[in-house]
This record gives structure tokens, sequence and C-alpha cells, in this order.
């Protein structure tokens, strides 16, 4: 059996027969229709029809059919009978022979069958939210035919989908259903056309992402959020609305009503980051020192001692300011303090740190000391490289991202940091973008410090962002668009949920699973990719831990000039029990 455009291709085969026998006692609702059609019986209607006068070979051309042959043909063998179908709760089970069937009368007919089975769950929506459909819903989901489309990790999670009514989102709410979850729908009107596009099934909520008072109805209860929404038209104001506060807005009503769980737990919530250091006030500032060095040891140093100095204050103007010079060669400046973490907290519970930092564009090293603090002469030193850009900026460092400073040293544990230290050095420091950064001298800084947090960890993530790469777009409006985009993408992940951003090429209208994928980082890819394809990586990514926290360009497979290869393939889209989502992510770059 193959799928291919939507449609389902079957043989006749003893396979085809018990696939059939499974799915033939599956009786689902229709509002608009009954139950069995002319020249196609009902999937619940009794299988010994299947050569009469209503479905058989004959009749299916438009005659009644001899009815000796007829009579001959339905002459039961015990020995290769099979039960098909029972009509209603009560009726006998019908036995169909085999004996002289016309295997191309019977492959015909097994394909209108799947047809029609595939016709009724490709369109969920006529699916009603009575206990009674509800319950005939569980099971065909859970023990029905359709059960082998379920994963466990389904049962008890509420994905509420923002979009549910795009190109991308129609696909993903009958996937998300399909595989056992619950669905919510934010949808801005709730009219008789959005009805028609999503399953009846779906909870669907009336709300705004432009305004934040809108979407706590829609967040209540959810455990996931899968962000496809598109703005409606190329304005500027639209642009900005849906695609960066839209996704700030569903993004901190997230944060916030995991905050009211923690409270009525008592506790904290696993979401929520962890503030090291806000510099706000003149006494924020106490229990920071700054101190001088050089990496010489030896008495060349004297010869090149150009003078350096440093200095961290907070100004009238209400920032806390580190700025100075290092002229001296092999020289570093740096400001230290011993962290103060609250009672319970330990950062090993934490995904790595998030800094708020402002200034002039240059690159500084991060260095956290690990060890007993009984004992502090057997610490660790451990250091990670973050480039800042003028204005302000929020960097993400995760420990992974810590190397020792002597190779010996074991990894990085974050159990046992206590002191943090940010430290400046004119070597590798690469002027700024732009005219103004050329006149600048690269051996001084200035850094304007508003807050340190530690990221809570995870396995999974919490918030896919659909977001796009340009290519596509016209050119007039793609700096609009990208503009706003990265805008949102910047949001996410500065609110510290374990996020997945996807970049899809420009959408195509074509059944999903029939092409090689690629998966690439560094906007080098121009292809297009079938909107079935997205939300396929939209489900995957839900549970899959290498999707946490990375963001990510996907596209069909192409072939590039000889010369000019941009990716190495890796991955295709094989059938659905083979997960190809892990292998393609696991080799990409997180916090990206």
């Amino acid at each position: 059996m193959a799928l291919r455009g939507g449609s389902i291709t079957a043989a006749a085969s003893s396979n085809v027969l018990s696939r059939k026998r499974n799915f033939l006692g599956l009786r689902l609702p229709h509002p608009n229709k009954p139950n069995s059609t002319p020249g196609r019986p009902s999937i619940a209607g009794p299988i010994c029809k299947l050569s009469a006068g209503t479905g058989g070979e004959k009749a299916g051309r438009g005659g009644e059919g001899d009815p000796k042959k007829q009579n001959k043909e339905d002459v039961p063998s015990p020995k290769e009978a099979v039960d098909l179908a029972a009509e209603g709760s009560g009726s006998k089970l019908a036995s169909l022979s085999l004996d002289g069937m016309n295997p191309v009368g019977l492959g015909r007919r097994s394909r209108q069958i799947f047809d029609e089975v595939w016709r009724k769950f490709s369109g969920l929506g006529q699916l009603s939210t009575t206990s009674a459909d509800e319950r005939l819903l569980d099971s065909v989901l859970i023990g029905g035919p359709m059960c082998e489309f379920t994963i466990p990790e389904a049962q008890g999670t509420t994905v509420l989908v923002v979009g549910a009514t795009s190109r991308i989102g129609r696909i993903l709410v009958r996937k998300l259903m399909l595989r056992g979850y619950k669905v919510k729908a934010l949808v801005r009107l709730a009219d008789s056309e959005v009805m028609d596009m999503l399953p009846r099934s779906v909870d669907i909520v009336v709300g705004d992402v432009g305004d934040p008072s809108t979407l706590k109805t829609a967040i209540e209860g959810c455990n996931k959020i899968i962000y496809c929404a598109t703005a409606r038209s190329l304005i500027t104001a639209d642009l900005y609305r849906v695609d960066y506060q839209g996704v700030y807005n569903v993004a901190k009503a997230f944060q916030d009503y995991n905050n009211k769980l923690a409270q009525l737990r008592a506790g904290k919530s696993s979401k929520s980051k962890l503030l090291l250091a806000k510099f706000k006030s003149a006494e924020s500032l106490e229990g920071w020192e700054v101190r001088q060095g050089t990496y010489f040891q030896d008495v060349l140093t004297a010869k090149y001692v150009g003078g350096m100095d440093a200095k961290f204050e907070f100004t009238e103007t209400g920032e806390a300011l580190f700025s100075g010079y290092v002229f001296t060669r092999g020289g570093y400046v740096e400001v230290s303090k011993r962290l103060s973490l609250p009672l319970g907290s330990t950062l090993d519970r934490y995904d790595g740190l998030l800094l708020s930092i402002g200034g002039n564009g240059r690159s500084y090293v991060v260095i956290l000391e690990a060890g007993p603090l009984a004992d502090t002469s057997q610490s660790k030193l451990y250091f990670a490289r973050m480039s800042t850009k003028v204005g302000f900026c929020r960097v993400r460092l995760p420990f992974s991202s810590f190397r020792p400073v002597k190779p010996e040293d074991p990894p990085l544990d974050p159990f046992l940091v206590h002191t943090l230290t940010i430290r400046f050095e004119p070597r590798r420091q690469k002027p700024p973008e732009g005219p103004a950064g050329l006149a600048q001298d690269p051996r001084s800084f200035k850094m304007i410090l508003e807050y340190i947090k530690a990221l809570p960890t995870g396995r999974e993530t919490d918030f896919i962002l659909v977001s796009c790469t340009g290519a596509g777009i016209e050119s007039s409006r793609r700096v609009q668009v990208l503009k706003a985009k990265k805008s949102g993408e910047d949001s996410l992940r500065r609110s510290g949920l374990g996020y997945t951003i996807i970049r899809p090429g420009p959408l195509q209208e074509e059944p999903g699973g029939q092409r090689a994928l690629v998966f690439d980082q560094g906007n080098r890819i121009s292809q297009g990719i079938g909107c079935a394809d997205v939300a396929d990586i939209c489900v995957k990514a839900l549970h899959d831990s290498t999707a946490r926290n990375k963001s990510f360009d996907v596209c069909y497979e192409y072939v590039a000039e000889k010369g000019n290869e941009l990716y190495e393939l890796v991955a295709h889209l094989p059938d659905k029990a083979n997960n190809y989502l892990t292998p393609a992510l696991a080799v990409l770059e997180k916090n990206t």
C-alpha cells in the first residue's frame, strides 16, 4: 500500500483484506450525507453486497448484473471465509468467499473502499463534539484502526495552534489530532468560514495576538504552543503586530500562566529564569570587584606597558557602566563577583546564562569559577566568548559552551559554580559595522549591564515558531518582513522558554513525505518546501530533545552548481516509524 497525493492505492492481496477488515468496522457520522451513497456502500454496511448490484464488478458499470453469476461468486468457502463487518451493534457477521473471485474487480473495489476511508479521516472536521462521538474518536485513535498513528507523548498534552487557519495550520491541526493530541486553536473571528476550515472537535478560542488581554483563555490548560500565524498584509504595522508583538504577547502569556500554576503549588515555575544580578541602583554594584592583569609573566612585560584602566560605576542616567582601556600588550581588565543564589537554588537546574548588555559592540570573555567553597584553591576556571553589538542586545551562553582554561580539567559542573567574571582584552577585537566603527580604537570599551539571569533547563521545546527565510518574498518588501520576523525570533529567545524556530523556504502545495529534506543554518537555502512537510516537522519537534533551543532553515533537496555546494544532505523523509528529525538536528548548533 502506498500513499500518493492524498489517495491510497491498494493491491488485491491478503494484506489488503486484513486492512480492509480493520477499517470496515468503523462508523463515522457525517452530518450532511447519509451513511450510504448510490454506487458505493456505507463503510459499516454488510460486505456481502460487494459483488451484488450496488457495488460489485458488474453493477459498478451501471447494470444489475447476472443473478446467476452473482450467486455463483457468492458461494462461501468455510476454509477461506473472513469476517469483514457488522452492520449495527446487533447484526450478524457477514462472510465473503474468495473462490472464483475476479482479482481485478477485488482490487478496484478495494481502492474504492480505501479512498472512502481516507476521505472520511482526512475530513476530520465532520466529527462532532458530543460525548458519544468523542468516545468513538478515542476508540478509533487508541484502540481502533488509526491507533498506529498515535504516539504515547500525546496523551495528556494540549497544544495551542496560533494561526490554525493558515496554510500550515490547517494541516497541522489534523496531524496533531490524528496523533492523539488535544488541540486548541486561536482565531480572530469564529465565523462560519473559519468553522468550516477546522475540525469540530478542536477547541476554538477567539482572540488577537496583538491584544494580550484576549490570550489568557487560549493559553489556559496548554502544555505547548505552535505559532504559525502570518500577517494578512505586508504593511509594516501588520507585520509588527503579528510577527513581533504577537510572538512576544503569546510567550509572555504562557510564562505568566506557568508562574501562576507554580504559585498555586507554592513553588517556582520550571520555565522561569533565575535572576543572578540586576543593576538598577548604586547598591546593586556592591560586591563587584574591578581587576587588572596580564597574560605575560616575564620581564619583557615592562617594555610593553602602555597603561590600562577600568571602572564600574552607576551613572547619573541610571546605568551600570563598565568602561576603560587597555594599551598594555597582553593585558586585560575584568569585573568579578561571587554569586549569591537564593536558598534552595543551584545552577545545575538551569541551562545557561542570559545577559542583557549594551555598549560599543566589543567582544568579551565570560569566566565561571567552579569548585568547593570551603577551599577555593581547588577551583577551576571555565570560559566562553560573547560578542555584542552597538546598542543593547541579549546574549545567551549555554553552560555547554564553556571550556576549561586548562585542557586536562573536567567539563563544567554548574552545581559548583560560585564566581562570575566578565573580562575585556584588546586582542581579537573586530570593529563594529558602519563608518563609526572604523573610527573607534579597539583597545577601549564601554559596556552597560542591565541584568544577568540563568536560563531554565528542559528536555523538550515549549514554543515552536514558524518563521521564514525571506526567499520568495518580493524584493521591495523583503527587508520589512525579515526585520519583523527577526524581532519575533529574538523576543522568543529572550523569553526563557525552550524554543524551536523553523525557517522554511517558499511554501508549496504538494503531498508531504515524498522528497528529501535539507536542514541548514546560515540563511543559505533558496528552495521551497511543502506545507505538509513543515507541519510534520512541527509535530515531530514537540518531543524531540535535539530540537530544543535551535533555529534552522529547511527546504527540499536540490542540486547545487558544481563548486557551489552549500550543504551536505542530512535527512530524508522516511516512513512515519522512523524519526528523521533527530539525526538531522543533532549536528546543528544550539542557541542560534
